[in-house]
């Protein structure tokens, strides 16, 4: 079997999401590649989707939660909007790819692409089937305008709210995010503090911001570390955000007890080295962290679908949170504090969040690949 996995680099949550599949189904030894669809423009154009998303989340909050809800307004089942028209304008790129690199499937863990493949399907441009993963715990705008075999989701409960939309509920598969195996991996956390080089006793608090390095993470880090107690440790991981980066280590990288890191391939041994973790509540690095069972206090959230996913874990009891930057840190104090209240945080994690979606998803794969190649064979009985 070979796979495509289509994404686009607005944010790094739904590469993450293309990437925990594609290692799940090479571990299987079958193919998967993985394609930023707007390089089928160009790489200007990829990066200028790219860079627009980023600097309108860091720079604009207001103007993207405006955006979200716009989009909500005019968003149905019934017609297409003119960002489905827009991604429809690679649907000819796509073809011509499609032409000269033979898959079995498609799988597409963002929106754009798989606007794209719907706008193909409707034109009779495309033979493989589509499976979408959503990435947030909502139906984000638009998705109910896409035509997808199947739509991977990230929990039963929101069935419902991805039917209401517009989605055959049929189509709905309630496996979960897909995260690395990394992540599923209950590491022993003295071994991954070696690895992270970080003391064995410790209190640790690990601060993220997204790859994007979101938030007033200044603000946040300096008021933890003002009311830092005597054995904590404090590290601070900013992605992609290297202005961030450089800022903090200007101000806090001297002080004993502070790790503060850029873009990592560590995120796991961090996460199990960690007592707390502070977080804005992306759908990918929540779920990550929620698999991997730790204790989670949210952050500011990007307004829109961010917001949904706080509302989801805080109302289960997977994360506490806060309005305020204050309170947040006291949250954190709380959580490390009652070793009670952790260890009913991470149950609650175990039993409510999926743990194998990458498993689950690939064996779908596997299931609509053979089917697939079943229908080709009658096909061409049925022509001789």
């Amino acid at each position: 079997m070979k796979v495509l996995i289509l994404s686009c680099n607005t944010g790094e949550g739904h590469n993450y999401a293309g990437r925990a599949l594609k290692e799940c189904i090479e571990s299987h030894h079958d193919t998967a590649d993985m394609l930023d669809i707007m390089m089928l423009a160009s790489p200007r154009v990829s990066k200028l989707v790219g860079n627009s998303y980023v600097n309108i989340v860091r720079h604009a909050p207001r103007l993207f939660q405006c955006l979200y809800k716009l989009g909500g307004l005019v968003s149905s089942a019934r017609h297409h909007s003119p960002v489905y028209y827009a991604n429809a304008l690679l649907a000819k790129k796509l073809t011509r790819y499609l032409d000269t690199h033979h898959y079995d499937i498609i799988v597409t863990p963002h929106l754009f692409p798989a606007q794209t493949l719907t706008y193909m399907k409707e034109k009779n441009l495309l033979s493989q089937k589509i499976v979408a993963i959503e990435t947030d715990y909502t139906c984000i705008p638009f998705w109910e305008e896409t035509d997808c075999d199947y739509y991977i989701i990230p929990h039963y409960e929101l069935i419902d709210e991805f039917a209401a939309k517009g989605i055959p509920r049929e189509r709905l598969k309630p496996y979960g995010i897909p995260v690395r195996p990394a992540f599923s991996d209950q590491s022993d956390r003295q071994k991954a503090r070696v690895r992270c080089r970080i003391p064995k006793h410790a209190q640790v608090y690990l601060i993220m911001s997204g790859s994007m390095g979101f938030g007033k993470i200044q603000l946040f880090v300096a008021e933890l570390l003002r009311t830092r107690k005597p054995g904590e440790y404090v590290v601070v991981i900013c992605g992609n955000n290297r202005r961030l980066q450089k800022i903090l280590l200007a101000e806090f990288g001297k002080q004993e007890g502070v790790q503060i890191l850029g873009y990592t391939e560590k995120i796991a041994d961090f996460m199990a080295a960690t007592d707390v973790l502070f977080t804005k509540p992306g759908g990918l690095t929540t779920t990550e962290a929620a698999v991997k069972g730790i204790p989670i206090v949210h952050t500011r959230p990007i307004p829109g679908c961010e917001t949904k996913n706080l509302a989801f874990y805080t109302e289960r009891g997977l994360s506490l949170t806060s309005k305020k930057l204050h309170g947040q840190i006291l949250a954190g104090r709380k959580l490390m504090s009652n070793d009670e209240l952790r260890h009913s945080m991470c149950t609650a994690q175990h039993t409510i969040i999926p743990s194998n979606a990458a498993e689950k998803t690939y064996r779908l794969l596997c299931q609509l690949s053979s089917a697939h190649a079943i229908s080709d064979d009658t096909v061409k009985k049925e022509t001789l």
